[in-house]
């Protein structure tokens, strides 16, 4: 299994401190993904991973939209409450899978400077 960099969104970043979605529930999700344990591949290097709610189970927690390719780099775009919605719709869907062809066509050097702008966060493994 390798370490991908991982990365939040600007909007998932804001996402995740409203719901109390700790770093270490979003290290696990990819984890669980570059192990092959996908809850939903909807393709183009767009996954569908649950997460956990705080003190509670994955039944009743969030599905997040991650960018990912495997060894390389996870980025979490988007998350809802699996209670609040039961999916993404079509069109979403396509707009998802057509910005992961350019994110994940990123290179280093410009991944940097999307951090520095402060589009993405990244997090880091202890």
């Amino acid at each position: 299994m390798g370490n991908p960099r991982v990365f939040k969104s600007k909007w998932f970043q804001r996402f995740a401190r409203d719901e109390g979605i700790g770093d270490s529930v979003l290290l696990d999700a990819v984890d669980r993904a570059e192990r092959g344990q996908i809850d939903a591949n909807i393709g183009g290097g767009v996954l569908k991973q649950w997460v956990a709610r705080p003190k509670e189970g994955k039944s009743s927690g969030y599905r997040t939209i991650i960018f990912f390719r495997r060894g390389e780099r996870a980025v979490f775009m988007y998350g809802f409450p699996k209670s609040g919605r039961s999916n993404i719709r079509p069109d979403e869907e396509k707009a998802f899978k057509e910005a992961a062809k350019h994110v994940l066509a990123l290179t280093e050097k410009q991944m940097a400077a999307l951090v520095m702008n402060g589009d993405l966060v990244e997090v880091k493994r202890r």
